[in-house]
């Protein structure tokens, strides 16, 4: 076994390897750039060494610069982690020549599925049922629109080398193929340097289904069963699960085959994962193979009882795998939901900010399934803690989340009430959005696909609501909270009531009114207190009131009812946070009139730092309201920016390579006369 390794990634992955790597009693050495100097990967690692700027390719893509940095280090062995060099066969053959071992598989294996095209004939020949589809090496337009005309529509057009979503677009009709194919050339190009795509049918009603696979130096490969991925937005996965519900014993052996064959073919070495697209017939199809550990292996180890990271360290070594196929069981069901900081009421766009106020339930981190399910049966796997910023240089993930119940309805109500622990204030994040498709009918009762989320849009992505009597509630005790903590003071004599902050009265009762500013309008709340009793009074109701605070916890009762939830306080904005989700409410002084506010028409700015990549329109272009005007790069996406109205564009202000800062104006329009 190694006595030091170097781990080339950060966040979360980087500290999920140290936590293994401590416990085996390995030393660790972490790598930062300029952005993550004061990283929670940093703090958790044994050693850390600076490796360059801000960006990826300034930093954690400078392959030269780690591998000598593990030189200097004294470290034996490199782990990758995901993203970054983890698939990159040039740095794996690099470690080797320089005597490090890469906790990987060999670069021949990693070349022979780095090509999704290539990989496709590779399967095929190894008999993996493959989806319909054009996986040459012939990249002329005129050919991919004949092949995608001869497959039928719709079809996909995906990069060849591409993953985590990235280089994706679904095609319904022969009119959008150039433009969708011009995109995904472009984002592929960017992410991964080659803009290779490949054709396949587009099943419209699929699950996608992977296997985990192991294989050791001596010939020996197991799968240790499957993770249901279909939850996704943008390609990109949202919500996983293990075992697949509604999997069968039978099927699941020959998937779990066709895995194993898939990793023998290519003399396969360590933890990878096998991606199928699998019918609601049951009939399945190779996707591709991703040879690194993936960003949903905790649920793998939370149902086996295995943890990854020590088979990948153990295999590595030389050692052979610590389990046949024979002597691995399922224990349980385990979700896992993705805490990203993001705005899924503006199409999942990525936000940057800094974590001001970060509340988690109580969890343990990197346990492993078959040893100790953790308080209530709750892991959280985080690379990022309060006051820490997320910046648009990386992946927006905060955190996961992941549950285990002894089957998936106890995994469901664990997760649900996890998330309405799971409080953030200073960035927009997908907690609450994450709250409504656990809750969903859809997902409840496993109708699975990966159009899940298109077509329950109406159940998740409902209409404002007004806001409840529970958030006015827990908003007033966290005010009167507050104004009893600044009214404390120390008197000689504490039986007056000048030192108390009650609204006690010499005649009759007393009362406090507060203004509270909502999305849906002003709120005038007002507590009643008569006789050391109270009683609140909004939205046209009034209602016995009763308040305690502890532990950060409010309990309100009202009425009938009892409440509990958080509020965190900044300034005059107060951040509501209860089992029903999140909403901000601002304190207002009603003697004071706000004005109307300026218009934002007429202007189209940027939503996050980013590059401007495409232009569409220029000065005296007549536009209607949604078209495409300018696409920019941030968090490694694509984003188009759509007119806001109709009217005619008076200037584009960047052009294609600028970089924007958030806020900026991008563009100025004269918008038609109402």
């Amino acid at each position: 076994m190694f006595n030091k390794i170097l781990i080339a990634n950060r966040g979360e992955i980087a500290c999920r390897v140290a936590a293994t790597c401590r416990r085996l009693g390995i030393r660790t050495v972490a790598v930062y750039s300029d952005a993550d100097a004061d990283a929670r990967h940093v703090a958790f690692c044994d050693e850390a060494v600076h490796i360059g700027g801000a960006a990826a390719r300034d930093s954690y893509l400078r392959a030269d610069h780690i591998i000598e940095m593990a030189k200097e280090t004294g470290a034996q062995a490199i782990h990758p982690g995901y993203g970054f060099l983890s698939e990159n066969e040039a740095f794996a053959e690099a470690c080797a020549a320089a005597g490090l071992v890469f906790i990987g598989p060999p670069a021949s294996a990693i070349h022979a599925m780095g090509s999704k095209s290539a990989a496709k004939q590779l399967m095929e020949k190894a008999s993996v049922p493959l989806v319909p589809g054009y996986h040459g090496e012939d990249q002329d337009p005129a050919l991919l629109r004949r092949e995608a005309d001869r497959i039928g529509y719709p079809v996909l057009l995906k990069a060849s080398a591409g993953g985590g979503g990235k280089g994706m677009r679904v095609v319904e009709s022969g009119d959008a193929f150039e433009a969708a194919l011009a995109s995904v050339k472009r984002e592929a190009s960017a992410s991964f340097g080659d803009d290779k795509v490949l054709v396949e049918k587009y099943l419209t009603r699929p699950r996608h289904i992977e296997i985990q696979v192991f294989a050791d130096t001596r010939g020996d490969c197991v799968y240790l069963f499957e993770r249901d991925c279909s939850v996704q937005r943008r390609h990109q996965k949202v919500l996983e699960e293990a075992p697949a519900p509604g999997m069968t014993e039978e099927r699941r052996r020959a998937m779990g085959e066709a895995a194993v064959a898939a990793a023998k073919a290519v003399g396969y070495v360590g933890a990878g994962t096998v991606e199928f697209i699998a019918n609601q017939d049951g009939s399945f199809y190779f996707m591709e193979m991703n040879t690194r550990l993936q960003v949903e292996h905790p649920v793998t180890e939370m149902i086996t009882g295995q943890d990854l990271v020590e088979w990948q360290l153990r295999v590595a070594s030389g050692e052979a795998l610590p389990l046949k196929q024979e002597q691995l069981r399922i224990d349980g069901h385990a979700l896992e939901a993705r805490i990203y900081a993001e705005n899924p009421d503006k199409q999942f766009l990525p936000s940057t900010g800094t974590l001001r106020f970060l509340r988690t339930p109580p969890a343990v981190q990197f346990m492993r399934g078959g040893d100790a399910h953790g308080p209530a049966g709750v892991r959280i796997d985080a690379g990022v803690r309060e006051g820490d910023t997320i910046s648009p240089y990386y992946d927006p993930m905060i955190a996961k989340l992941i549950v285990w119940g002894k089957d998936r309805d106890e995994a469901l109500a664990r997760m649900r009430q996890a998330l309405a622990a799971y409080h953030v204030v200073g960035l927009s994040t997908n907690v609450a959005f994450l709250q409504r498709l656990v809750k969903s009918e859809a997902f409840r009762t496993a109708d699975l696909d990966t159009g899940l989320i298109e077509r329950n849009e109406a159940t998740l992505f409902p209409a404002p609501a007004p806001v409840g009597m529970d958030f006015i509630a827990l908003a007033t005790a966290a005010l009167l909270d507050r104004e009893t903590r600044e009214r404390r003071i120390d008197a000689a004599d504490q039986h007056s009531p000048w030192t108390h902050g009650g609204a006690w009265r010499l005649n009759g009762a007393g009362s406090t009114t507060y203004r509270l500013q909502s999305p849906d309008g002003d709120i005038d709340v007002t507590v009643h207190s008569e006789a050391g009793r109270r009683r609140l009074s909004a939205r046209g109701k009034t209602l016995p009131f009763r308040a305690s605070l502890r532990d950060e916890v409010h309990t309100v009762d009202l009425g009938e009812r009892t409440v509990k939830g958080q509020c965190h306080i900044e300034g005059d904005t107060l951040h509501v946070f209860s089992g029903e989700g999140q909403c901000s409410l601002v304190l207002v002084d009603p003697l004071l009139h706000a004005g109307e506010a300026e218009s934002e028409g007429g202007k189209l700015a940027a939503p996050m730092p980013g590059r401007i990549i495409a232009v569409m329109v220029e000065a005296g272009a007549t536009i209607s309201k949604g078209d495409a005007l300018i696409v920019m790069e941030a968090m490694k996406m694509e984003h188009t920016l759509t007119a806001p109205a109709g009217g005619t564009v008076q200037e584009v202000l960047y052009a294609v390579g600028d970089q924007v800062q958030e806020g900026a104006q991008l563009v100025t329009l004269e918008q038609e006369a109402a």
